[in-house]
């Protein structure tokens, strides 16, 4: 596991754990570079730019300018990591990452920091809800949520071993070290708690949630099955088709809007090969001003609504 300092007691911030893995790597390979919109502070990379300050380029709030650096240090035969709010990596810099990214197939990593609604009193505006909706439909390239530090860890490093695009969507807002049953790899989902009721399928932010409405279920004798799907794209069908069949219904679970996200892959996946009850669990579209915490819990987006969706489709199912 990897061991990040801790925001709360128990709880650790996935960034801390992607800047030290980030220098890790920079020290093994002369080919890792960092590329950052005035971002040094929020991406946690001040101890980067000290250990390697020919290595670590600031454009500025350039963002489209960013991704295209990023793309010309590729094509150069550099690894960059390309660090950014989420929000305005993605939005702003929505064509370069279309064209200069996954259409050219570039080696490019692009790391949207203090993704979903980290940022929540800043307001709509820097709220990254609608991300994996933009980059879920590009065409070769990656997507990957992790769930807690250790698996930011390991997804960065499976994407500085990738020759492909791959966007890891980094969160802010701490969460606990989660007990993982299987290594992580790129496309695979995770079952962390089996069970034949419900299947939950959750990433990020939401898995360790997902995991404790798992746990208020079996003490109504409700087994849910909890899957962590780190990768939104390419998604792990398998896992998908195997939770419909073994369960009959399927709840996800993510900090994004309930159109275009983890919910809407997984709802294609059912409509066009097993069509299952489902009840996808986001945010209903743009977010009032207010704490992470408030907004998570005003969507519903906590143990207990988790739990309550997964009760209600068990109950219509037996019913």
């Amino acid at each position: 596991m990897s061991a990040a300092a801790p925001s709360a007691p128990g709880l650790f911030d996935c960034r801390d754990a992607y800047a030290r893995t980030l220098e890790a790597l920079a020290a093994e390979n002369p080919r890792v570079v960092a590329v950052v919109n005035d971002s040094v502070g929020s991406s946690k990379l001040g101890k980067f730019r000290d250990r390697f300050p020919e290595r670590l380029i600031n454009v500025g709030i350039a963002e489209q300018n960013m991704v295209g650096v990023g793309a010309g240090l590729a094509n150069g035969g550099k690894i960059p990591f390309v660090s950014g709010a989420a929000c305005f990596l993605t939005a702003r810099a929505l064509e370069q990452i279309k064209a200069d990214i996954a259409y050219s197939a570039a080696n490019v990593k692009l790391c949207g920091i203090s993704s979903g609604v980290a940022y929540g009193e800043l307001g709509a505006t820097h709220h990254s809800i609608e991300d994996l909706a933009w980059l879920r439909p590009m065409r070769g390239l990656t997507v990957i949520v992790p769930s807690d530090p250790w698996e930011t860890a390991e997804a960065v490093k499976a994407a500085a071993a990738s020759d492909q695009p791959i966007f890891i969507r980094i969160s802010r807002m701490p969460v606990p070290e989660l007990e993982h049953r299987t290594p992580f790899a790129i496309g695979k989902a995770e079952m962390l708690r089996d069970g034949a009721d419900v299947a939950i399928i959750a990433a990020g932010t939401l898995v360790h949630r997902a995991l404790a409405a798992a746990n208020a279920l079996a003490a109504e004798g409700i087994e849910a099955r909890v899957i962590n799907m780190a990768t939104i794209s390419p998604l792990d069908e398998a896992a998908i088709l195997a939770a419909a069949n073994d369960c009959g219904a399927i709840v996800t679970a993510e900090e994004h809007v309930v159109r275009g996200g983890l919910g809407g892959a997984v709802a294609e996946v059912l409509a066009t090969q097993r069509p299952t009850p489902m009840r996808i669990l986001g945010f209903d579209g743009f977010q009032p001003t207010g704490s992470a915490d408030w907004l998570m819990e005003r969507a519903g987006l906590t143990a207990d609504g988790v739990a309550a969706a997964a009760r209600d489709l068990v109950s219509r199912k037996r019913g």
